[in-house]
């Protein structure tokens, strides 16, 4: 039994909706499901609905955008619960803000560069209206300027290029301290995608004294020797291990549900494992695994 416990719906950047989520993990098999959409619980209640009528297993999360020295990361809140879900959209909605600036300035700057987008398409693209440069980057694309979303990130919305300048984000230890409060489970997320493996490392200890109490360490992105390495930080970092697809649907076609890039197989132990550390901290029960 396989396990996806990173994935996405319209109500951030990907393309598929909660129930069609749930409906393709119950097509695939899958013991286990998670929702966690970049900032926002918004889909949560739906996914959790609809997997409960399909008899499917899920469990409701989020991807936070974070900073540490200077450099963003993403950090995965697991076992969210309804009860928490107004304390995270308060947190979400000034990260809305921030990222709201981000983006008007973002299409300013292209557009004065000669890359005529209007951003109301652009947040049309999201029903909650919460864009990013994932619907930017579609944006270009339906306009003929980049061939695929991928181009569009590899070089216009680089960092490189200059037209897109990063919002203030949340730190990434007050995040995990929040996560810790909400009774969710701090994961970071892909770590070695957006480090190399000497930095998390080094930067390991402060985060666990922070309450860190995982690592993705299987990704759609990893080569089989990026899932050895974060296999053995997890070991001796005595982290738990998590790991998902990342789907995102038709905007990253080439990632599957469950499989990756053909390159995931995560057993539903690692689940189990997660679970049982959520419970042993907060003594509230989730369901485990078939």
């Amino acid at each position: 039994m396989i396990c996806d416990l990173h994935t996405h719906s319209i109500h951030s950047d990907g393309t598929d909706t909660p129930a069609q989520l749930i409906a393709q993990a119950k097509d695939l098999g899958l013991s286990v499901i998670a929702l966690t959409d970049h900032n926002t619980v918004a889909g949560l209640a739906d996914f959790l609905r609809e997997a409960e009528a399909q008899g499917v297993t899920a469990l409701g999360g989020m991807e936070l955008s974070c900073s540490h020295e200077d450099k963003e990361f993403h950090l995965l809140g697991l076992f969210i619960q309804p009860q928490y879900y107004k304390k995270v959209e308060r947190l979400a909605k000034e990260f809305h803000v921030m990222k709201e600036i981000s983006n008007i300035e973002l299409v300013e700057r292209l557009n004065a560069a000669g890359y005529q987008i209007d951003y109301a398409n652009v947040k049309k693209r999201n029903p909650g209206g919460n864009a990013n440069r994932a619907h930017v980057a579609a944006e270009l694309l339906d306009h003929g300027y980049v061939t695929s979303v991928a181009e569009a990130f590899a070089t216009i919305l680089s960092d490189d290029y200059g037209f897109y300048v990063q919002p203030q984000r949340l730190l990434l230890t007050d995040a995990i301290a929040f996560l810790r409060e909400i009774h969710a489970l701090p994961v970071l997320a892909h770590p070695l995608k957006d480090i190399d493996a000497d930095t998390l490392i080094r930067l390991l200890p402060q985060l666990i004294d922070a309450g860190l109490q995982g690592i993705e360490t299987m990704h759609s992105s990893y080569s089989v020797e990026d899932i050895r390495i974060s296999k053995e930080i997890a070991h001796d970092f005595h982290l738990l291990e998590s790991g998902g697809s990342d789907y995102h649907g038709a905007v990253k076609p080439d990632v599957r549900m469950g499989s990756g890039k053909d390159n995931l197989a995560i057993p539903s132990e690692i689940y189990n494992a997660l679970l049982h550390r959520r419970n042993q901290l907060y003594g509230d029960k989730e369901r485990s695994a078939p």
